[in-house]
């Protein structure tokens, strides 16, 4: 009978490539590692790994054996629901990750009507960049994330989750007022327009000489703000970057640059150092999970706290599953 634990082993060894990394996601030693998909071989009765350097391919028994430990590993999430259901009475630890401006505008309220209705489970939130949620929910350190994607950097399907959409964001080019130090040189009001403008590229490329502020590379956002212009056609010269978007935004006041800014980064009264330019591209946020889990009523109930707790001028903006 095969281990479904050295299962999960093999299918994130097809995930990451080598299995130091394997190793340090699930938080074992590499040789641990190794030992298990030595017996896993054994049990498997034929060869599931080869080396190339110091990558480890799966052979194409491996590459079966994959598919069907996502199934198998499905079919114990949806179990597990169904065992939780038949417990009644939500309790118990529920690890929520959340990107910052979903941390601070969309989670708290949904957390409140959390404690309201469930008030024996226990909601742990931890700040994850999306573009780590995908490993962090396979490992097992998060049970239910939010992650998002922009127009110029679609969600890639991952294996073994599912995402169920929640909301959509307007995006906005934020560039220092005229009148103020390192404003361009037509003028405009300050603000946030509620309509997009006609040619986003013209908008952009109007900046192609200035400093950029982009979030860290490796982010999605960082990616967003490079795709973004490129598609404008240059590449933005990058002076600064952060991810925390009040930030962004007190750089742009003080003439440091311009940035691309999502709907929820822009909060609070309107800063009349910073003029906000309403593009035609979208952040799009869903919720993730993994595959199996959408009937588990921890899961279930942080969804619908989370879409009750959408503001109305999101709610009409629907992500993509």
């Amino acid at each position: 009978m095969l281990d479904v634990r050295r299962l999960r082993l093999l299918r994130e060894l097809a995930r990451r490539g080598t299995i130091a990394a394997v190793a340090e996601a699930l938080s074992f030693s590499p040789s641990a590692v190794s030992q298990q998909l030595g017996v896993l071989e054994r049990e498997a009765g034929l060869p599931l790994l080869e080396r190339t350097g110091r990558r480890v391919r799966l052979t194409p028994a491996g590459q079966n054996l994959v598919r069907h430990a996502e199934a198998v590993l499905e079919r114990l999430e949806q179990a597990d629901a169904d065992l939780a259901e038949a417990r009644g009475g939500l309790a118990g630890a529920l690890r929520i990750g959340a990107f910052p401006t979903a941390s601070r505008a969309i989670v708290p309220a949904a957390l409140v009507a959390l404690a309201r209705r469930h008030p024996g489970l226990e909601p742990m939130v931890c700040e994850t960049d999306p573009a780590a949620v995908a490993h962090a929910l396979r490992a097992g350190d998060l049970d239910v994330a939010l992650v998002h994607a922009y127009d110029f950097v679609p969600a890639e399907r991952e294996p073994g989750l599912t995402t169920e959409p929640l909301y959509g964001e307007a995006m906005y080019l934020a560039e220092p007022a005229a009148g103020t130090p390192g404003s361009p040189a037509a003028p405009g009001a300050a603000g946030v327009p509620g309509v997009p403008a006609p040619d986003q590229d013209a908008v952009l490329r109007a900046h192609a000489g200035s400093p950029w502020i982009t979030a860290t590379p490796g982010t999605l956002c960082h990616a967003m703000t490079v795709r973004a212009c490129q598609a404008a056609g240059f590449t933005p010269r990058v002076r600064h970057q952060v991810d925390e978007f009040a930030t962004v935004l007190a750089l742009v006041a003080a003439g440091q640059g311009v940035a691309v800014v999502p709907q929820l980064g822009v909060t609070g009264p309107a800063d009349p150092s910073v003029h906000l330019t309403r593009l035609v591209m979208q952040r799009r946020t869903n919720l993730a999970f993994r595959s199996g889990a959408a009937a588990h009523p921890a899961v279930a109930a942080f969804g619908a706290a989370l879409r009750a707790a959408v503001p109305p001028d999101l709610a009409g903006s629907r992500a993509e599953a």
